[in-house]
């Protein structure tokens, strides 16, 4: 008998209520449904929300009862609202190590986090506008509300951000660099038909079905067996991971260099998907 026994990996229940402020949870059958949420209304992204996103990839990943994952947003938008105070928080705050623990660090986790720790069919399923969608461009499979737009508005913000935290390296990758740049430097929108268009998204669906139909897509993907579904997913994230080590630190590290160097600060006045 061996002397130890195996480390026990924390369970759906456990995580379900370390994480109940930011995420709701459903799984059945192996496919776990990742709601993001804040109140249990659309997302407010804060620096707080920021680092829980990264730790969740690493828990998902480690509990081998996952075998599809489904991540979307609370209705009717995916994250287009803000908490002020958090950033402010950070942003005037005098300590330095705390401003790289958000800025840096958990930038960089959220997607090394996604394409590294989860090893299992991912599908996105972006229920409305909002920013912070690289993680949808790099999951297996993406759907998409038919008012969603693909924008990454950083260097028209103020005084300019370097787009650098995810969204202008998915630019690049999945339009070309060409198209990605000048997408980056002009904050061009692109609507969810021109993204089914061009192959950045999968599906357009509606917002009321969007969910029903990723847990279609998840349960036929449920009916290869484990081994196939999971090396299948190594296959389709093999390229960001490659994309990932190759660009990513330089992408994160520009922007927040050029972040701190100018003393700016995210401005809220700007919004950057508006209603009609």
């Amino acid at each position: 008998m061996a002397i130890n026994n195996y480390y026990r990996t924390p369970t759906l229940e456990e995580y379900s209520e370390r994480f109940k402020e930011f995420f709701k949870f459903k799984r059945e059958n192996g496919i776990l449904e990742v709601r993001m949420h804040t109140n249990d209304g659309p997302v407010k992204w804060s620096y707080q929300f920021h680092h829980a996103l990264a730790e969740l990839w690493t828990v998902i990943g480690h509990d081998k009862e996952n075998e599809v994952l489904i991540l979307t947003g609370t209705d009717p938008s995916w994250i287009n609202e803000w908490d002020t105070e958090s950033f402010a928080e950070v942003e005037q705050s005098p300590d330095n190590d705390k401003r790289y623990d958000v800025q840096i660090y958990d930038t960089l986790k959220i997607v090394e986090n996604f394409v590294n720790d989860i090893e299992i069919p991912t599908i996105a399923a972006i229920n409305g506008k909002g920013i912070h969608w690289e993680m949808c461009m790099m999951s297996d499979i993406t759907l998409c509300t038919p008012d969603f737009i693909l924008k990454d508005d950083h260097f028209g913000m103020h005084s300019g951000h370097v787009p650098g935290d995810g969204m202008g390296l998915c630019l690049q990758e999945i339009l070309g660099i060409k198209r990605g740049n000048y997408m980056m430097l002009t904050c061009k929108e692109m609507d969810a038909q021109k993204c089914l268009d061009l192959g950045v998204v999968n599906e357009v669906v509606e917002r009321e079905q969007i969910v029903d139909r990723a847990w279609e897509l998840a349960r036929l993907i449920m009916e290869s067996s484990r081994s196939c579904r999971r090396l299948t997913h190594y296959m389709c994230v093999r390229p960001w991971k490659t994309l990932i080590e190759r660009d990513f630190r330089i992408h994160v590290l520009s922007e927040m260099y050029s972040f701190n160097l100018s003393d700016s600060a995210h401005d809220f006045e700007y919004k950057e998907y508006s209603e009609d």
